[in-house]
């Protein structure tokens, strides 16, 4: 593989934030095209270590080896065979197989991956010149791929970022139910916050939200504190990967000043997200403070409160946080020129708020349905 050879690549995305990962792509200078839960690209290698470190609300970054369509097993055998592999592969390559089938001739997932799978090793024994009867080592680097058909269509990808990009290396502890980093930054990036307003966290947890807004605020890239699988692929130069974090690191602007503040009511909680936001070095960005709800007030003007509050999913939850949302309203209300904007999976949120939202987004937190309020401030 060259370094400058032109791949046809896709940045997948949870339902509802693939036009999000389409805008970075597009602020990164990269023509793409959205479509369900990806948006698809083009680029070399150079464009697979920028969309890994930079990529904020996307899930991964792969290669599409080869895309056609199948309406049996031989033909997919067949198909798949043809592909270029050693231009991928080493001899040595590890490359387990995912798949699903959705909508298609060949419904059988666990076939269709045993099919992929062979018909690769047939190609890599060919060009490697290796007997029938001994079966490859497998030993090397992970070539992750995956064989995805629906409505016949099928997609051959190879991932380039490994653990999903989510994770970004500073979450040393979770607490209860946290939110993903990635959504979290898809939900600074769906308000109307900028840097030189107020944000705030009134249930801050493990302070994902604050911590996603320092990295947008300081222009961090967000991958930049973790290693990528295809970094330990033969054909990827280290030197790729090192001049696209020193061009990160340039971007970084570490002097702006942020007024950033998380609050939660449990004590461990907060010294959770310190700890969290410590750990990137920007522990002096953003305040965390033990605090109840029902306690916030500010003076401040033009702020921006994002809240990711309990939904009462549990049994038993539910008036608690009904009644969470009822204080919220009543702490919020004198907060006219704010802009509030509240994740949470109850649709009958507005009626314990008190106030019809400005807009509603429909979202998935995982696989649970969610609707972000969005109640926009008043301009003076």
């Amino acid at each position: 593989m060259e370094d400058n050879q032109r791949l046809n690549l896709i940045a997948t995305a949870a339902s509802g934030l693939e036009a999000l990962t389409g805008k970075e792509l597009r602020n990164l200078g990269i023509d793409c095209q959205v479509e369900n839960g990806r948006a698809r690209f083009q680029g070399t290698v150079k464009t697979i270590a920028e969309t890994n470190l930079w990529l904020r609300t996307a899930d991964r970054v792969k290669i599409v080896v080869g895309e056609f369509d199948a309406y049996s097993f031989d033909e997919l055998f067949e198909k798949v065979k043809a592909l270029p592999w050693e231009e991928y592969l080493p001899l040595d390559a590890a490359f387990p197989v995912a798949g699903k089938s959705i909508k298609s001739k060949l419904y059988s997932t666990p076939d269709c991956q045993a099919i992929t799978k062979k018909a690769i090793v047939e190609r890599m024994r060919t060009y490697y010149h290796r007997p029938q009867n001994v079966p490859l080592v497998e030993t090397g680097a992970l070539y992750s791929l995956e064989v995805t058909l629906r409505k016949d269509h099928v997609m051959i990808l190879l991932d380039t970022t490994g653990p999903s990009l989510f994770k970004r290396g500073y979450r040393l502890e979770k607490g209860g139910a946290p939110l993903k980093e990635n959504m979290a930054a898809a939900l600074v990036k769906l308000t109307n916050w900028y840097k030189d307003k107020p944000f705030v966290d009134p249930v801050c947890g493990s302070g994902t939200l604050c911590i996603e807004a320092a990295l947008i605020g300081h222009q961090l890239a967000p991958g930049f504190n973790r290693d990528f699988a295809c970094e330990q692929w033969e054909w990827v130069p280290d030197v790729i990967f090192e001049q696209a974090r020193n061009e990160a690191e340039q971007a970084a602007d570490y002097d702006v000043e942020l007024d950033i503040t998380g609050f939660d009511i449990n004590g461990e909680m907060i010294d959770i997200a310190r700890a969290n936001a410590d750990e990137l070095g920007l522990g002096d960005s953003i305040t965390f403070k033990q605090q109840a709800l029902k306690d916030f007030s500010t003076e401040k003007e033009d702020g921006v409160i994002v809240a990711n509050p309990p939904y009462g999913e549990r049994l038993g939850e539910e008036d608690s946080a009904r009644k969470l949302y009822q204080e919220m309203g009543e702490v919020f209300k004198p907060l006219t020129s704010w802009s509030k904007y509240i994740l949470t999976s109850d649709l009958a949120f507005e009626d314990f708020y008190g106030q019809k939202a400005t807009k509603k987004r429909k979202l998935y937190n995982g696989s649970l349905r969610t609707d972000l309020f969005q109640y926009w401030g008043q301009r003076k």
